[in-house]
C-alpha cells in the first residue's frame, strides 16, 4: 500500500480550494508541511489567499507545529503540477456525485498507487465514488468538519473496495496532523455527524415555514442551550444527565412516552421562494450588517477559546471509539 508511513508525509496536495480545500489547506500549512493546491477556478487562487491570511493570527495563537509557515503554500492551475511529487491527496471537488467520481479518477490516474487518496466528500460513499478508479484500493473517505483548521474531528470510512491498510494508514496520518479520527465501522450516506446535523435542520425548515418559531429564535435555541453541552458531551451522553441519578435508564422510563409526540419531522418540508427568503432575510438580521468575512473570524475565535476550554476533558468525557476494521456491506 502506502509507500511512506502516515509520519513520513511531508507534501500534501490539496484538490479544490473552496471553503473545505481550503480550510484543509490552512490546516496543514499549520501542521508544517508543504501545500500545493489546484482549482481551476479564476479567482480560486486569490480566495484562498485571503482565507489563508484570515485565519492564520487565529491559528497562531492556537498553536503552531514546527516548521509550520504560511508561505509553505503554493497554487497550482494544473492538476499534474500539484499533485506532482504530493505524498498524500485531500480531494475536494464540488458535492456532485459525476463530479467527484471524474476527479478521483483523474487523480489516481495522475499520482503512483501507493499514494493514499482521501474525499472530503459530506455524505456520499467511497464505494460509489471509487467505481472509475483504476486503483481503488487506496481511496478513503475523509470528511471534515468546517473550518478544518479548527473543528478536530474528521470522520474516515473506506468503500467496498478500499483495502482496510489504507483506511489504517489514514486514520493514523491525521491523529498525527492533530485531528481526532472517528473511523465508522460501515458506511452510511451522510456519515455520522451530517446525518444528526440534517435532522436538526430539517426540523429547523419546518418551524420557520410553518411559522412556528424565526430564525433568530431557532439558533438562541442551540447556541445558548444544548449547543454549549454538546461541546463537551454528545447528545446521548447529555440525556444520561437528564435522568439524574437513574442516568438513561430513568430518563427514557421518564422521558419515553415523549416519542410518540408529535416534536419532530424528519422528512424536510418543500423548499419554497418564501421560506428561502424567511431563512434569507433571518441570517441577514442576525449578522447585524456583518459580513461572511467578519463572521467567520468572529467563529475563528469563538471556536480557538471554547477548543482551549474543553480540550482537557475531551478524552475523559467523549472519547472517540477505537475501532480495529472497517465493514463496509
Amino acid at each position: 500500500m502506502a509507500a511512506l508511513g502516515p509520519d513520513q508525509v511531508r507534501r500534501v496536495a490539496i484538490v479544490g480550494a473552496g471553503v473545505i480545500g481550503g480550510g484543509w489547506a490552512v490546516h496543514y500549512l499549520r501542521m508544517g508541511l508543504d501545500v500545493a493546491v489546484y482549482d481551476p477556478a479564476p479567482r480560486a487562487e486569490a480566495a484562498l489567499l485571503r482565507l489563508r491570511d484570515a485565519a492564520w493570527p487565529v491559528i497562531e495563537r492556537f498553536g503552531l507545529r514546527h516548521g509550520a509557515s504560511p508561505d509553505r503554500l503554493t497554487f497550482h492551475t494544473d492538476l499534474a503540477g500539484a499533485i506532482a511529487g504530493a505524498d498524500f491527496v485531500q480531494e475536494n471537488g464540488p458535492e456532485d456525485a459525476k463530479v467527484k467520481q471524474a476527479i478521483l479518477a483523474d487523480i489516481d490516474r495522475a499520482v503512483p498507487p501507493e499514494v493514499i487518496i482521501a474525499s472530503s466528500t459530506s455524505g456520499f460513499a467511497m464505494t460509489m465514488l471509487q467505481a472509475g478508479c483504476a486503483n481503488p484500493q487506496r481511496c478513503v473517505v475523509g470528511h471534515p468538519f468546517n473550518p478544518p483548521y479548527l473543528i478536530p474531528l474528521v470522520e474516515v470510512v473506506g468503500g467496498k473496495l478500499t483495502d482496510p491498510v489504507a483506511v489504517d494508514w489514514l486514520a493514523e496520518f491525521y491523529t498525527g496532523a492533530g485531528k481526532r479520527v472517528l473511523r465508522l465501522t460501515r458506511e452510511l450516506p451522510g456519515f455520522i455527524g451530517n446525518r444528526l446535523q440534517e435532522a436538526l435542520w430539517r426540523e429547523a425548515l419546518h418551524m420557520v415555514a410553518a411559522g412556528e418559531a424565526t430564525v433568530e429564535e431557532i439558533d438562541a435555541s442551540i447556541a445558548h442551550g444544548p449547543g454549549l453541552r454538546w461541546a463537551l458531551m454528545g447528545p446521548i451522553l447529555t440525556f444520561h444527565l437528564a435522568g439524574g441519578a437513574g442516568g438513561m435508564a430513568h430518563m427514557l422510563d421518564h422521558f419515553g412516552a415523549a416519542l410518540h409526540e408529535p416534536w419532530t419531522r424528519l422528512e424536510a418540508p418543500p423548499l419554497t421562494e418564501e421560506l428561502r427568503e424567511r431563512l434569507v432575510q433571518g441570517c441577514l438580521r442576525q449578522a447585524r450588517g456583518r459580513s461572511v468575512a467578519e463572521l467567520q473570524a468572529m467563529r475563528d475565535e469563538f471556536l480557538a477559546g471554547l477548543l482551549s476550554l474543553t480540550e482537557p476533558f475531551a478524552d475523559d468525557l467523549a472519547p472517540l471509539p477505537e475501532v480495529t476494521s472497517i465493514d463496509t456491506t
